[in-house]
């Protein structure tokens, strides 16, 4: 078991080098005080005080990490849910996710909008300076004027399962270089727009620039989940929406009023 000391340097350690760290400390119950500490790498250090506790948290704790999010979780003495024996802070230190759109098109502005309202730190990117300006971008974090296979070749090797890349250009000069060098980096996401007929040409380019069925299948276009919507901000809401269940590991959708069991299993 690790101690304080060295669960305490390893968060510095995190908070220096802007890495992902989740710190559990019990506040009220069995044990108050001690902490568990999950790192970048997945791993757990320290402990709660039985194996069953940190088993809960641990799995909390990553899910706490992957939001980005904080708070006071209740538990059993030993994980059990609906219980209030332990009160456990959860802090999470985290850069916010990266959302990156190349295309400054109409649906780029609400798409903007929509992912700063879920933490992201938003780059969009476009080769034409008169559409790519912060005036049309102004919630943007970053409007950049270059090709975007070129951006990804610069920054591509910082982007992680958390991270989202969208392709919001219907242009095969824009589009397949900048999914050729997407597909290169580990990003969690990575949606193209365009009708049917795009997705099928654009899947024809990249595999006639050799790319895998399986790199195909990563690509996920058209982007969004079928929600109905017609506007740029109802796109916007599925298209992240459709990310949100990515990074859950929801591959059918369902509302909750046709599903059974832990909402948030």
């Amino acid at each position: 078991m690790a101690d304080d000391r060295t669960i305490f340097d390893r968060v510095a350690d995190a908070i220096a080098s802007e890495t992902a760290a989740a710190l559990a400390t019990i506040v009220d119950g069995p044990n108050a005080g001690a902490k568990l500490l999950l790192d970048v790498d997945g791993e757990l250090h320290g402990s709660l005080g039985n194996d069953d506790l940190d088993r809960v948290v641990g799995r909390d704790l990553r899910g706490e990490l992957a939001a980005g999010t904080s708070g006071v979780r209740h538990y059993g003495a030993h994980g059990e849910a609906r219980a209030d024996e332990v009160r456990v802070f959860v802090e999470t230190y985290a850069p916010p996710p990266q959302m990156l759109i190349f295309g400054a098109v109409d649906f780029t502005a609400a798409l903007v909008r929509v992912a700063k309202i879920l933490g992201y730190r938003v780059t969009v990117c476009d080769a034409r300076p008169m559409f790519a300006t912060k005036r049309r971008f102004p919630a943007a974090d970053e409007v950049v004027v270059d090709w975007p296979h070129r951006l990804l070749a610069d920054r591509g090797g910082d982007l992680g399962p958390r991270d989202a890349v969208c392709v919001l250009t219907h242009d095969p000069k824009f589009d397949v270089p900048a999914v050729l060098a997407a597909l290169q980096t580990e990003t969690g996401y990575l949606g193209c727009m365009g009708s049917r007929r795009t997705t099928e040409d654009r899947n024809s380019r990249l595999r006639d620039e050799g790319v895998s069925e399986a790199d195909i299948e990563r690509i996920w276009a058209p982007i969004g989940l079928d929600l109905g919507g017609r506007t740029p901000e109802e796109t916007a809401i599925s298209i992240c929406a459709e990310i949100i269940a990515r990074r859950a590991g929801k591959q059918d959708v369902k509302p909750l009023t046709h599903t059974s069991g832990d909402i948030h299993g």
